[in-house]
C-alpha cells in the first residue's frame, strides 16, 4: 500500500496541494530505494573482489561506488558523514589487501 492510500484505497490528503506533495514524495522514495541499493550492489561486488584479491577490479569498483555515495549524498537520500564513513571504511579494507 503506497503513502497516499487508505484502506478503502482512497486518497486520504483532501487538499490539492496535500495530495500533489504526497505523489512527489513517492517519487523521491522511489529514487532514493533505487540509489541505495545500486549503491549496495556496488559494496557487494566490492566485497567480492577483495575476497578473491582482484586489486584492480576493487579500485575500479570502490570509484564507482565513491561517485556514486557523493551523489547520495548531495541529493539528501543519505547524510554526507555517512557516505564519508562508508568510503572510508572501504579504503581501508582495500588497502588491508593491497
Amino acid at each position: 500500500m503506497s503513502y497516499n492510500q487508505f484502506q478503502g484505497g482512497e486518497i486520504m490528503a483532501n487538499i490539492k496541494s496535500a495530495k500533489k506533495r504526497i505523489l512527489v514524495i513517492e517519487k523521491k522514495t522511489a529514487l532514493n530505494r533505487k540509489r541505495k541499493s545500486e549503491i549496495k550492489t556496488y559494496i557487494k561486488k566490492f566485497d567480492a573482489a577483495v575476497e578473491n584479491a582482484q586489486i584492480e577490479e576493487a579500485r575500479a569498483l570502490l570509484k564507482t561506488i565513491e561517485s556514486k555515495l557523493d551523489r547520495a549524498a548531495s541529493k539528501n537520500t543519505m547524510h554526507k558523514n555517512a557516505a564519508s564513513r562508508k568510503v572510508s571504511r572501504l579504503n581501508a579494507r582495500l588497502n588491508n589487501i593491497a
